[in-house]
C-alpha cells in the first residue's frame, strides 16, 4: 500500500537538504581541520580560513543548533565524536565523502534542468577545486570501501587468482583484500595518472607495493593490460551506458587469459526498477553525473556479458546497495 504523505511530512522532506547544505560547506572549507583542539572565536576562525566573518559566524552557530560543535562564551571548539570522524587525520575519518557529498549536492540540485535537457548537471567545482575534488572522490571511495572490501572478498570465495586485474582500481582498497586473502597472487592496478600515485601511496603503507603492478591509462579509450586471470570491475558499470559496458566487457575479455572470469561489483536492480531504494536513487545519481550511466538489473548484466563473449554469469553476492558481485567466465570464442 502506498505510503499516506501529510502537509508537515512533505515540507520536512523538503526543507532535508538544509543541514545537508551545512555540513557541505563545513566540509568543503576544512572547518573542522581548522578549529582543530582550539577553542577559538568566530574572527580567529575566519582569518585562518581566509573567510568573510558574517558569513562564518552564520555557519558556526548553525553547526552548533545542528550539535555538531561546541560553543561557550564566543568561542567554538570540535566535539570529540566530530573530530573522530570529520577531520582529515580522524580515527574514523568520513571527511573526503562528506565531500564528495558536496559535489553531488551540486549537481542534484540541476536534477530539473537535466530531465529536461537529457543532458548531466554542470560540473561546478568546490572551493577546493577541481584536484581537490578529484583526491575527494578518491578518499571517499576509499572511505566507503575499506570496511566492505574485506568482508565482500571473503564472501565471494572461492575466487582463486594468479594475477588480479583491478580495472580503474582507484586507491588500491579492492586489490588489498584481494591479496590478503590470497597471499600468493599478484596484481595489476589501472587507472587515470593522477590516480596511481594515491594507489602507490597506499599500498605502500599496507606493506604490499611489490606485489602489484601500477598501470597508467583510460579504460574508455586504452587497451587493459594482458595475462591476468580474474578481472575485478569494482563500481564502474553505473557510471556507463550498455553500449559503453559492452565495450568494456570486451576489452575485459581480450585481456584475460582463456578461462579467466569477471567478477562486476555494484548495485542490482530488481526488474520492477524501483528496488532497492538505493538503487533509483543512485540512478538519479548517474542521471545527473553521466551522459548514459544507470543502474541495471541482473539480466542486462548477463545480456551484455553474452555479447562480450562471457559464459556462465551468476550472482554469487546479493546486497542492497553497492556490494553485490555477478561473476562470469571468458567463453571460446574469440572477441
Amino acid at each position: 500500500m502506498p505510503k499516506q504523505w501529510t502537509a508537515d511530512e512533505i515540507l520536512d522532506l523538503a526543507r532535508g537538504f538544509q543541514p545537508a547544505c551545512v555540513l557541505a560547506a563545513a566540509a568543503d572549507l576544512d572547518l573542522f581541520d581548522a578549529i582543530g583542539t582550539n577553542h577559538l572565536t568566530a574572527d580567529a576562525i575566519a582569518r585562518r580560513l581566509h573567510c568573510n566573518q558574517r558569513g562564518l559566524t552564520v555557519l558556526l552557530d548553525a553547526l552548533v543548533a545542528l550539535q555538531m560543535l561546541n560553543k561557550q562564551s564566543k568561542r567554538y571548539s570540535v566535539p570529540a565524536s566530530i573530530a573522530k570522524v570529520l577531520t582529515h587525520d580522524g580515527a574514523d575519518s568520513v571527511l573526503a565523502m562528506a565531500q564528495h557529498q558536496a559535489n553531488c549536492l551540486r549537481r542534484w540540485d540541476q536534477l530539473a534542468k537535466v530531465i529536461i535537457t537529457g543532458k548531466p548537471a554542470q560540473r561546478i567545482p568546490s572551493v577546493r577545486g577541481a584536484q581537490g575534488d578529484t583526491a575527494s572522490f578518491i578518499g571517499a571511495m576509499h572511505v566507503i570501501n575499506t570496511e566492505a572490501a574485506d568482508m565482500v572478498v571473503r564472501d565471494i570465495q572461492p575466487l582463486p587468482f594468479n594475477r588480479l586485474l583491478d580495472v580503474g582500481g582507484a586507491s588500491g582498497t579492492w586489490t588489498i583484500a584481494f591479496l590478503h586473502a590470497n597471499p600468493a597472487g599478484s596484481a595489476t592496478i589501472f587507472d587515470l595518472p593522477p590516480v596511481i600515485p594515491l594507489a602507490e601511496k597506499r599500498l605502500t603503507k599496507a606493506g604490499l607495493r611489490p606485489r602489484v603492478n601500477l598501470v597508467k591509462g583510460n579504460f574508455y579509450s586504452d587497451p587493459l593490460p594482458k595475462g591476468c586471470d580474474l578481472a575485478w570491475v569494482s563500481a564502474i558499470v553505473h557510471q556507463n551506458s550498455r553500449q559503453q559496458n559492452r565495450e568494456l566487457f570486451r576489452k575485459v575479455y581480450r585481456a584475460l587469459d582463456a578461462g579467466g572470469r569477471i567478477a562486476i561489483r555494484d548495485i542490482l536492480m530488481e526488474s520492477s526498477r524501483t528496488a532497492p531504494v538505493s538503487g533509483a536513487l543512485f540512478a538519479v545519481n548517474m542521471l545527473v553525473a553521466t551522459a548514459g550511466g544507470g543502474t541495471f538489473t541482473f539480466a542486462e548484466l548477463q545480456d551484455d556479458l553474452k555479447a562480450a563473449g562471457f559464459v556462465g554469469a551468476k550472482v554469487v553476492r546479493q546486497d542492497e546497495g553497492m556490494n553485490a558481485v555477478v561473476v562470469a567466465k571468458k567463453g571460446t570464442n574469440v572477441r
